[in-house]
């Protein structure tokens, strides 16, 4: 039957697919005719997968031209060799549309009947440009190749006719390769040999993924050279698997025996390149991916790069300086056209037989020479300078580090750090992000009976020896041990309940991937202890006063017709450990003594080195190890084949482990099969979700249970069981490793397989674990919400749960109103929601406008209404509910739809989102946000190596957005429109000149100081100030978070402020050029004498200006404004002495040192200087002042900052303007 039922799978696919692309893989033992012979030629199925042999084997020459079109192991990283640099590096600049345009004015100039400049004048800027990001990109990639250069060369011992040391470059696909313990893996190899005896081996991950818990990967399974050591000669199988991919946790593919058989292969089989080989002495491998084929090298794509709306804001704006630009061209084209067109008597030469319309035309692009500075070339160069001093603070701000955890902010994206001044949906997920994901063992069911255990929320550090246990549950434990077998009081419900209680801790002792270790030994290997196990005729006795049916029937069965009998078994397998009674730790009122009563056996004081050590891949698994070990249900040992219990008056016993189901997303389960030590039979143990669970197996007492642990925001885990015969588990096997050797649908048929499996359960009772919240989490909501922020929960979890999280946070408050989607159907849904929006229309029209903490709603949907939600016609109705919302809880909810909300919010809103997570289930939810956060826990590192920024603790984000956000948007939108205000000023000055001489395209001033004025001696000021400007103290962001919202109301970077500062270019310009024309009128002062005061003149007003502008003043301002007016009149003064030929036509020799002699230049600059900034010191600008001190929160800022009076004052004069 599964055999046919695989078949009709396999030909509902060819139906859609073409025949030649599927393939057929068998399972263990199963014949097939495309099994493949050794000795005929390895196929490749049209790029599909990938065939492996011995490289080295006795068919070297016939297989070397497919090896040949595999990747060596050698890496490259860098981007340019010494040949390829100048080229490559110019052909990446210039595809940037700003340097593309400065390269046309470069050419343009060249042309002689618009030549503006001297020729190698109007290069400078883009020269300059080009070799600081050429030298910057230079130096990168240096660095690489020091790093490519030094992995390269590693070495490692590679088979070739023996094992020999060589480079980890000369290692190819095929070669096997030897490794010791703490070597570094230097390429994707399948695991063949291990010398642990158990065939397993463990590696370190944190090279890979940032992971410190250690990996088990298990030799493939069936090998003919298993458990001897390996010999490259004696393997002759052909390995079959996919084409390489990124998806570290994933590898598809199949072993052929020279007999025909397959044996499928899984990621537990892969050692991954750049992990490294822990407590294992030996191992050996067969390279299957190389180089950059590896998933190591296709999971390197470097930093994050995204584009900031900032960003985006300022390319459009750049547009509008190109169409403004192209205006004063035009205006000058047709002025200098008229011009000429009235001209009676030339004073000097002019080109008569020249039209004026054609001159019009060669003056157009003489001005846009001329005027090229308009468009801000280095203003992007400048804001990269910018951000990278922006993250360098915040990376080193010691309030968002961890001493715990050794552990600081991570920046992994460069360029949106103005976007965290601008989020207004906050996206979390709940566990690890906000709760600790340190989980506490606090209550369970077991049979329909609840044991709760309180006390044991207090615990910090949670391990078995400090857990506070129940009293009643010892006592039932305690039947089992020795002193207790002669009580057969028991009764059938008793005994009935004890199986179930027994079956419950040993599933969650077997039913994890939980990796046991000890102090004495590292290596992940329980040592052994001297005291024999209990006899199998004992537990058997034991069992039989239980009178239950599936333990009595082993009092049938002799010792040999047990498989996996646990004593043989053991002895194969592992080491025997102690047996003894155990004492209960308890902490209720009068309990300990109970407790002491009800434990009367001998006292056994263990041996310090019996301690061990659990490392789980989840802190679910750990806490419920932890518990069962507690209860003395003692997980000691594991191996491929098996695991080693310890139970309460049994001592150690074998568990035969036939087959593990891992988690997934889709199941929300997990499964082991496994054969029970004491019955013999194939059990199924499984423990999962309730929603999954509890519509298998409906027990109302434990689903009211369930429901109290959801109120009190436990996480929740059914445990369930099934008993297989033999056949059933024969039958089902064979579907399984069907499924498993597959390449192609291996997923859909692992999941149909794992289905047919877990059907049928019996419930065993439920767990209740605790998950604290961080600390401080409550308050960061809640100035998050303050700031304006709308903060939604995106949650796995029960609705209750994730209801009672959220109001321990501080989401919602006691008077906020829960509206609660819960359908089953799209119509149901639709109904629901008119419903939902009469009841939220009908509160606010009853809230009462006065009161500080107006009562709101909270929007509360579980996982399959979302799914109506999400869908197209649903969508304009949730949103439009979801935005009147203070907040919304989605829980039951799949990383799909996490991701899929984000997206909606952020597409169809058009606002700034943010997301934060822990785990992997939160990638896809942080990559979608504009800005994604990961939080670096008990989750794993996946979520931080996806994420823009990575904290460690969720009440990072309070200063994280509220000041750091605050200061990188009002810092580069500041430094945004101050650098297109100083370029448009001084392009100005240039064009009011061309009124007072014919539109010619002449300057007053030389070529030299125009083209250096914006790229030198004003660049460095504006820099400072974006790195380090402040235009409010940190502790009053963190006190008054609706500093935020204002900002964001204020919008510092919208359209009109771009037209605003414009303006006051406009006029800046016109006093900057006017006041000296008429001071100079009628003199007989040269051209460059004339333009001398008016450059003094507009650097002074630029620099002021940005005094003005800016709420910082410190010793590092004050030094870089003296050094740029230092360097400009250092400069132009010595021009001015030595430059002769410097600036043709024109002489500069002596205007400056004369100008700087007379006292009219500088009575010219101060006047000119205070009447161009005279407006900035209006009354009108203590508005905004006024304004604040007026509400009340501005009325605490200043109770609160009253030594900071200074700030405000410079605040109001900012705003005001």
């Amino acid at each position: 039957m599964e055999r046919l039922h695989w078949v009709r799978h396999r030909c509902r696919q060819m139906l859609v697919e073409s025949s030649g692309r599927g393939w057929y893989s068998a399972p263990d033992g199963m014949s097939s005719k495309t099994s493949m012979d050794p000795h005929s030629s390895p196929r490749r199925d049209s790029g599909k997968q990938r065939t492996v042999f011995a490289r080295h084997g006795p068919r070297q020459q016939e297989l070397e031209s497919v090896f040949n079109s595999y990747k060596g192991n050698a890496i490259c990283t860098t981007k340019y060799t010494w040949l390829t640099f100048i080229p490559m590096n110019l052909f990446e600049q210039f595809h940037r549309a700003a340097n593309l345009y400065f390269l046309f004015l470069v050419l343009l100039n060249w042309v002689p009947v618009v030549e503006a400049f001297q020729k190698e004048i109007t290069m400078i800027p883009l020269v300059v440009v080009l070799t600081v990001i050429a030298i910057k990109d230079a130096l990168e990639d240096y660095r690489r190749y020091l790093f490519d250069r030094k992995v390269n060369n590693n070495m490692v011992q590679a088979q070739q006719k023996d094992y020999i040391y060589q480079c980890w470059k000369d290692v190819r696909v095929g070669d096997f390769v030897r490794l010791s313990c703490n070597e570094n893996i230097p390429a994707d190899m399948l695991l063949l040999y291990s010398s642990d005896p158990r065939g397993v081996c463990y590696i370190d991950t944190a090279n890979l993924d940032g992971e410190t818990n250690l990996k088990q990967r298990q030799v493939v399974s069936d090998l003919p050279l298993e458990g001897v050591e390996f010999t490259a000669e004696s393997f002759h199988c052909l390995v079959e698997c996919e084409n390489p991919n990124n998806d570290l946790s994933r590898f598809k593919g199949y072993m052929e025996h020279p007999s025909g058989v397959r044996v499928g292969l899984h990621h537990t089989n892969l050692l991954l390149r750049s992990c490294t080989i822990r407590n294992t002495e030996t191992v050996v491998g067969l390279v299957v991916y190389a180089g950059h084929d590896t998933k190591a090298m296709m999971n390197n794509s470097g930093p994050r790069y995204k584009r900031s709306q900032l960003e985006k804001h300022l390319n459009t704006d750049v547009l509008w300086c190109v169409l403004l630009l192209v205006i004063m061209c035009l205006s000058a084209a047709i002025g200098h056209g008229f011009w000429l067109k009235n001209l009676k008597e030339a004073v000097f030469q002019v080109n008569k037989e020249m039209s004026p319309a054609l001159a019009g035309f060669y003056v157009f692009w003489t001005m846009i020479i001329v005027l090229q500075v308009l468009i801000p070339i280095s203003l992007y160069v400048s804001i990269e300078i910018v951000k990278l001093g922006q993250i360098y603070f915040i990376h080193n701000d010691l309030a968002l580090y961890n001493e715990q955890l050794d552990s600081r902010i991570q920046c992994r994206a460069l360029n949106i750090t103005e976007d965290l001044g601008q989020i207004q949906y906050l996206f979390s997920d709940k566990t690890g992000t906000l709760t600790e994901n340190k989980m506490v063992f606090r209550r369970c069911s077991i049979y329909g009976v609840e044991y709760p255990h309180e006390e044991n929320v207090q615990i910090r550090k949670i391990n078995s020896r400090n857990l506070i246990l129940n009293p009643e549950l010892v006592r039932k434990l305690n039947w089992f041990c020795s002193s207790m077998l002669a009580d057969s009081s028991c009764g059938t419900a008793a005994s009935l309940e004890l199986t179930y209680i027994l079956d419950f801790f040993l599933a969650l002792v077997v039913c994890n991937s939980v990796v046991v270790s000890s102090p004495s030994q590292p290596g992940h290997v329980v040592p052994d202890t001297q005291t024999p196990l209990k006899s199998l005729e004992e537990i058997k006795l034991m069992f039989q006063r239980l009178t239950f049916s599936p333990f009595s029937a082993l009092s049938s069965l002799s010792p040999p017709q047990i498989k996996g009998r646990p004593h043989s078994f053991a002895s194969r397998l592992f080491g025997r450990g102690k047996t003894g009674s155990f004492r209960a730790r308890t902490n209720l009122d009068g309990a300990g003594e109970v407790a002491e009563d009800l434990t009367r056996e001998v006292d056994c004081e263990r041996d310090p080195d019996d301690e061990l050590l659990y490392e789980a891949e989840s802190p679910d698994e750990a806490a419920l190890v932890h518990a069962a070990h507690a209860y003395r249900c003692t997980l000691r040992g594991r191996s491929a084949e098996g695991l080693l219990v310890e139970l309460p008056g049994m001592g150690p016993l074998a568990v035969q482990l036939l087959h593990i189901l891992p988690f997934d997303s889709n199941r929300k389960k997990m499964s082991v099969v496994v054969r029970h030590p004491l019955t013999g039979q194939v059990v199924v143990y499984t423990k999962g979700a309730d929603s999954v669970i509890m519509d298998q197996t409906p027990k109302e007492q434990t689903q009211n249970h369930l429901d109290s642990y959801a109120r009190e925001g436990l996480r929740t885990l059914c445990i369930a069981k099934k008993v297989l015969e033999e056949e059933e588990y024969e039958a089902w096997l064979k579907g399984q490793q069907l499924a498993e050797s597959s390449i192609e649908d291996r997923e859909e048929l692992l999941l149909e397989a794992a289905q047919r499996l877990e059907t049928n359960l019996t419930l065993l009772g439920t767990t209740g674990i605790v998950d604290r919240l961080q600390e401080e989490v409550p308050e960061t909501i809640e100035a998050l919400q303050r700031a304006g922020i709308k903060v939604w929960i995106l949650t796995g979890d029960k609705k209750e749960t994730a209801i009672n999280v959220a109001y321990a946070c501080k989401l919602f408050g006691p008077n906020d109103q829960l509206l609660t989607a819960d359908c089953g159907s799209k119509d149901a849904y639709a109904a629901l929601l008119d419903e939902l929006k009469v009841a939220e229309q009908c509160g606010e029209d009853s809230l009462s406008p006065a009161g500080e903490s107006s009562p709101g709603f909270i929007l509360v949907l579980d996982g399959l209404t979302l799914e109506w939600a999400l869908q197209e016609e649903q969508r304009s109705d949730f949103l439009e509910l979801s935005r009147r919302c203070k907040a919304v809880i989605c829980c039951r909810s799949t990383p799909l739809q996490k991701s899929k909300v984000v997206q909606l919010i952020q597409d169809q809103l058009g606002v700034m989102t943010l997301a934060v997570g822990d785990g992997a289930n939160d990638v896809s939810m942080i990559q979608m946000a504009a800005v994604g956060v990961g939080i670096s826990g008990q989750g794993g590192m996946q979520a931080v190596m996806s994420s823009d920024f990575a904290i460690s603790r969720f009440k990072h984000l309070r200063k994280l957005l509220l000041v750091h956000g605050h200061w990188c948007y009002s810092r580069l939108a500041n430094m945004i429109l101050y650098f297109i205000y100083k370029n448009v000023m001084y392009v100005n000055l240039l064009f009011w000149y061309q009124f007072f001489c014919g539109f010619s395209g002449s300057v007053m001033t030389n070529a030299w100081v125009l083209i250096l004025f914006n790229l030198i001696f004003t660049s460095i000021p504006p820099l400072v100030y974006g790195v380090l400007d402040r235009d409010t103290p940190a502790h009053s962001l963190m006190e008054l978070p609706e500093l935020y919202r204002q900002v964001q109301t204020s919008k510092v970077y919208v359209s009109y402020m771009f037209w605003i500062t414009v303006l006051d270019a406009f006029y800046q310009s016109l006093i900057c050029f006017f006041v000296p024309y008429f001071a100079l009128a009628g003199s007989s002062v040269s051209v460059l004498s004339f333009g001398s005061p008016i450059n003094a003149s507009a650097l002074l007003i630029i620099l002021l200006h940005q005094v003005i502008e800016s709420h910082t003043l410190t010793w590092i301002h004050v030094l870089v404004l003296v050094l740029s007016g230092g360097l400009y009149f250092g400069f132009v003064l010595l021009f001015s002495l030595f430059c002769v030929t410097c600036s043709p036509p024109t002489n500069p020799v002596g205007v400056e040192t004369l100008e700087m002699n007379q006292p009219l230049f500088y009575i010219i600059c101060v006047v000119t200087t205070v009447m161009a900034l005279l407006p900035r010191y209006t009354p009108s600008n203590y508005t905004f002042y006024t304004l604040l001190l007026k509400s009340e929160w501005g009325r605490k800022a200043f109770n609160l900052q009253r030594e900071y009076s200074c700030f405000l004052v410079v605040i109001g004069f900012t705003f005001g303007n």
